[in-house]
């Protein structure tokens, strides 16, 4: 994404202050723990001999290029994140950070998630992305409203039962 100017435009992130510590302290592993353990694998590969014919150097080379592409997506979205402010979420309509209880009308079954930043997303704990389809077609919906979303195995309808934080 380009601005006028044709300067590289970041995209910005809302995340909490939990997640972005995350962020934070997986950056700090690959750093301090995963960079040094591929250093040596380098200079131990590089001690063999002859790194035109040697695989485990190459290997280490690019298990390298692929540590340091991943420390600079940390750092980049460590940057582009911005903290919310959980005291001002507003439950009269579906934000990120609301917590919402939706029941599918089709088959009667409840679901409640969380909807947060890409990257605090984790279906496990019911924290979904506020750039999935479901997330997409509950946002700006209020207690009481009827949606149809479109999900990659058809449209299923919900009716918003609550909103909270």
């Amino acid at each position: 994404m380009f601005n006028q100017g044709g300067f590289f435009m970041n995209k910005v992130s809302y995340i909490t202050e939990e997640g972005l510590q995350r962020l934070k302290d997986e950056l700090d592993h690959l750093i301090s723990i995963e960079r040094p353990i591929i250093s040596k694998l380098i200079a131990d590969a590089r001690d063999k001999g002859d790194l035109t014919e040697n695989a485990e150097y190459e290997a280490a080379k690019e298990a390298q290029g692929m540590l340091e592409m991943k420390i600079n997506k940390l750092k980049e979205a460590i940057i582009n994140c911005r903290i919310i402010d959980g005291s001002k979420i507003d439950t009269d309509r579906i934000q990120i950070m609301n917590r919402v209880k939706i029941r599918n009308t089709k088959n009667n079954t409840m679901m409640e998630y969380t909807i947060v930043s890409d990257n605090e997303a984790d279906l496990k704990q019911g924290k979904i992305a506020v750039s999935t389809p479901i997330a997409k077609g509950l946002i700006g919906k209020k207690v009481g409203d009827f949606v149809e979303i479109k999900v990659p195995m058809g449209i299923i309808p919900f009716e918003i039962i609550e909103i909270s934080i």
